[in-house]
């Protein structure tokens, strides 16, 4: 089931496709320095992972922690880009918005050792093969039309 309906709902690309949201959580310290987010090798679905906060856990020590992301770029290439840098005295959590990335993607935990913790959505795309839902909403806009009076202009009284 969705973690969000309404928002799955709402963000349709187009008629054809479906769009499902879940949680997404991972953790990453000196024991468990990286994740890598992979999807299935599926045709008609595509798997996005949606960052949105980083945080330090209970028991981050006085250090840099870097947080590192490695995924693919609109070329193909593999680059690796440090999203955070956080420190338990000055700035223990980042809120990255709604930072979207295609798997497979790797995160890394550069330097320090945490515990980090990454917390997003997994989006999942899926292709429909014939939309059922928009030809239910044609036919009820349809009903609506045919039910509806015709407008007729009011009379004006004529003066002699």
């Amino acid at each position: 089931m969705s973690f969000m309906e309404d928002e799955a709902s709402d963000c349709e690309v187009d008629s054809r496709s479906r769009l499902e949201s879940y949680m997404f959580s991972c953790q990453l310290s000196s024991e468990v320095p990286f994740y890598t987010f992979q999807a299935d090798e599926d045709d008609d679905v595509e798997h996005f992972l949606e960052l949105r906060t980083i945080c330090l856990g209970d028991g981050a020590k006085e250090e840099n922690n870097v947080v590192e992301v490695s995924a693919m770029n609109h070329q193909g290439k593999k680059i690796s880009v440090p999203v955070a840098n956080l420190h338990i005295s000055c700035l223990p959590m980042v809120s990255l918005g709604e930072f979207e990335l295609m798997a497979p993607v790797t995160l890394r935990l550069k330097s320090g050792s945490g515990p980090v913790t990454i917390s997003g959505l997994h989006l999942v795309a899926t292709e429909n093969e014939e939309s059922e839902m928009s030809d239910e909403e044609e036919d009820d806009d349809d009903d609506i039309e045919e039910e509806l009076p015709s407008v007729k202009p009011a009379k004006k009284k004529q003066k002699l």
